[in-house]
């Protein structure tokens, strides 16, 4: 099956990006020096759209090394649908890594991150549903569909700061990805309403 590599921006248009080619695993690659590398790229680049390009391969690289990262979930709470591990955040280095998980039938809210994002799909597949905004005079808050993909494992999906997406889980299995964010306060995040056309903070 082949890979993918896509980038949404924040008007909710998605393209394909980068080399999405697997590599070979190779000498071990730890994840203090994943964190260290990436701490060198956002010294580097300063726009979201070139250190989502330079960190995906990064991503991708650690995944096929760091087997055990990919077990470093908590089964989907049933209350809730979802779970989240977090495996890295620090005071004062806008970082946060965490494995998340969704049972099938439940969907997240429509929301942004406030934060540039990375989100690698590593087990199950998801619907990412594709949002824009598109307000209107009374509707500051509108939103319409944008587009929508579908990640299998293997997939890499890229997101601006400003990107609105949803995420639906597929067939009978939880899915399991390993998420990025450029934050780790996300004092930007929104979720959306689109039957009201709200949002409010997330």
């Amino acid at each position: 099956m082949t890979n993918h590599n896509w980038l949404v921006t924040d008007d909710g248009n998605r393209g394909a990006f980068g080399n999405p080619d697997t590599p070979e695993p190779g000498r071990y690659y730890r994840l203090y020096r994943f964190l260290t590398e990436l701490e060198d790229i956002l010294d580097i680049f300063h726009d979201d759209v070139s250190r989502l390009e330079a960190i995906t391969p990064l991503v991708r690289k650690l995944l096929v090394s760091s087997y055990w990262l990919q077990l470093e979930y908590h089964p989907p709470d049933p209350s809730t649908g979802w779970s989240v591990n977090f495996l890295y955040r620090e005071h004062q280095f806008p970082i946060t890594v965490q494995m998340v998980a969704w049972l099938p039938g439940h969907t997240s809210t429509i929301h942004n991150h406030g934060a540039w994002g990375i989100v690698a799909l590593v087990g199950g597949q998801e619907r990412h549903r594709l949002w824009r905004r598109a307000p209107a005079p009374s509707y500051p808050d509108r939103l319409e569909l944008a587009d929508e993909v579908i990640l299998n494992p293997g997939d890499v999906v890229a997101l601006t700061a400003n990107a609105i997406h949803s995420v639906e889980p597929l067939g009978d299995e939880p899915t399991v990805s390993f998420n990025l964010y450029g934050a780790t306060d996300f004092r930007d995040r929104y979720e959306f309403d689109v039957q009201n056309q709200t949002a409010k903070p997330f």
